[in-house]
């Protein structure tokens, strides 16, 4: 089929869950495949909802900032005040809890990026107009998980030298030399491979599965309501609860999962760095 009229059939999204007819469909992957390329059409470069989504966020994430830390003062006003919690909630809560005080300084800027871009594109799931998050689809749980994965080999690599780092990581000390046989290959693999992976697709699932249930509730409440008609409608108001609350849960589902994945970046940082094995 093609592209164009893979594009005309993807509409919105509680009227493809609602259906036609009175028949109910419930929201599935489709929600995040063939959504119509908004610049760009049938080129590389192509910009569908998720990635203006993203562009979006992000943007205004970084005029929030600069609005708030541009005319920064000794005696911060409200907007620089703001700012510099965010940025502390970042330091206090992960940053020094984990790295210290040596380390933390040269990764807080890269963390403090990467939380609040994260919350950025996962807030835009429950933000009107957007619906979805911008890390919903794999490209940028990806990109996220190889950000993380560079830059905890690099530390490493910093600290100790190519040789000692990997030595440290494969062949942790202490060990009778035939266990390395079986352990070498584990570790390998949960270091340099599950890692990033687990990083990428634990963001991905949470805000991919929490994006279907707000579909599935807010969908249902539109069918109930319009659709099915008589006494069913009344289902609707139980449905429409469920979608207000899920909302609720997925707001802080976006702060932690940005939470989580900062923290387990600064962990592995962490472990690259450590003189103890």
């Amino acid at each position: 089929m093609p592209r164009s009229q893979e594009r005309a059939l993807h509409a919105d999204t509680v009227t493809l869950a609602a259906g036609e007819g009175g028949e109910f469909h419930a929201p599935g992957i489709g929600e995040f495949l063939g959504l119509p390329e908004l610049f760009f059409a049938d080129t590389p470069f192509a910009i569908d909802r998720i990635v203006m989504v993203r562009l979006i966020a992000i943007a205004i994430m970084l005029v929030l900032f600069y609005i708030g830390l541009r005319k920064a003062k000794r005696v911060p006003g409200h907007g620089q005040s703001l700012a510099e919690l965010a940025i502390d909630f970042v330091k206090t809560q992960i940053v020094d809890q984990v790295l210290g005080d040596k380390h933390g300084k040269r990764f807080l800027p890269l963390l403090t990026a990467m939380f609040f871009g994260i919350f950025a594109m996962n807030i835009t799931g429950i933000i009107p107009g957007a619906n979805i998050a911008g890390t919903s689809l794999i490209g940028m749980p990806l990109l996220l998980g190889l950000v993380a994965y560079v830059v905890f080999i690099y530390a490493g690599i910093k600290e100790h030298g190519a040789p000692g780092f990997f030595r440290a990581q494969l062949f942790p000390s202490g060990v009778p030399w035939p266990v390395y046989i079986i352990l070498t290959p584990v570790e390998f693999i949960n270091i340099f491979v599950v890692r990033p992976l687990s990083l990428a697709l634990r963001l991905l699932l949470n805000m991919m599965v929490g994006h279907l249930l707000l579909v599935l509730c807010f969908a249902a409440t539109h069918f109930f309501f319009f659709s099915a008609g008589g006494l069913y409608s009344l289902f609707g108001i139980g449905t429409l609860a469920f979608g207000f609350i899920f909302t609720l849960v997925e707001l802080a589902v976006a702060v932690l999962q940005a939470y989580v994945f900062t923290l387990l970046t600064a962990v592995y940082i962490q472990q690259s760095v450590s003189h103890e094995h």
